[in-house]
């Protein structure tokens, strides 16, 4: 059994948004991300996994060379960002965010400061990665720092290279020979495991073993990553990528997919920022 993030109906298409969230913002120097962006080389790969699911059928893509944040975005990161443009995140306005417990339950007064539920905190959490925010707060976050999301191809590319690896650092378990290469959850789907060090959220950049061939870390397990591509066959939705902490290893494969509209937010999903090559 795969867990899946549950979905919400949309009254707008998530191409419009991305575009409107363009025009209306102007881009800017990037304000403090600079130094975490990795040039991205461009090239060819075959993306997906024959193995997997029906929607990872394999196919040949070209990729023109990015950058990628090399961590996700933190709490402090977002923090910043609120505090600076006055942003009121998306899912203040409804007043409640989707927490993983046995399944997917929607709580009451659940938002990025509060991210387990109303009782929750992010007091000495300045560094893991942030959640409980919406797609179309993730694109206004990264369109203020001159940045985007990342397109679901250029993702996968960052993720695993040219050579088909079935996670970001090689074939291997995450939890082969002991060394801990992500935070996940148990390996018989899908619950919390505290076994990595970490029972839910883990602080960016704790699993250096688990390195991209290009040097981006975390893009397996921890937080799911929002991305900017619109998910084939189900209108609205976007394509999210990476698993999270309460993930078995499966899910944690580069080509895994999966999709959800972009006005909610979940207590498994983040993001990092992407930009054009210089």
């Amino acid at each position: 059994m795969k867990k899946r993030p549950p979905s919400s109906a949309i009254g707008w298409q998530w191409a419009i948004a991305v575009a409107l969230a363009a025009t209306l913002t102007a881009p800017a120097m990037s304000r403090g991300l600079e130094a975490d962006l990795l040039d991205i080389p461009g090239g060819r790969f075959v993306m997906g996994d024959a193995e997997g699911e029906a929607d990872e059928a394999p196919r040949s893509v070209a990729i023109a060379p990015f950058r990628l944040m090399r961590l996700e975005v933190t709490n402090r990161q977002y923090a910043d960002f609120v505090i600076a443009t006055g942003h009121r995140p998306q899912l203040e306005r409804p007043g409640f965010g989707y927490v993983w417990t046995d399944r997917w339950r929607s709580v009451p007064d659940t938002d990025w400061r509060h991210p387990h539920g109303p009782v929750s905190t992010i007091a000495d959490a300045d560094d893991h990665p942030v959640v409980q925010v919406s797609a179309l707060d993730a694109q206004a976050f990264c369109a203020w720092h001159g940045l985007r999301l990342p397109r679901e191809e250029e993702w996968e590319f960052a993720a695993r290279g040219t050579d088909g690896r079935r996670y970001p650092w090689g074939d291997a378990p995450p939890e082969e020979g002991g060394r801990r290469r992500a935070n996940f959850g148990t390996v018989a789907c899908c619950a919390k495991d505290a076994t990595d060090g970490y029972a839910r959220i883990a602080p960016v950049g704790q699993y250096p073993d688990g390195a991209s061939p290009f040097g981006v870390l975390d893009m397996a397990g921890n937080v799911w990553e929002w991305t900017s591509s619109p998910f084939p066959g189900r209108p609205g939705f976007v394509a999210l990528r990476g698993g999270g902490w309460g993930n078995d290893p499966y899910c944690l494969r580069t080509s895994y997919r999966h999709a959800n509209p972009p006005n909610i937010g979940l207590d498994m999903v983040g993001f990092r920022c992407a930009g054009d090559a210089r």
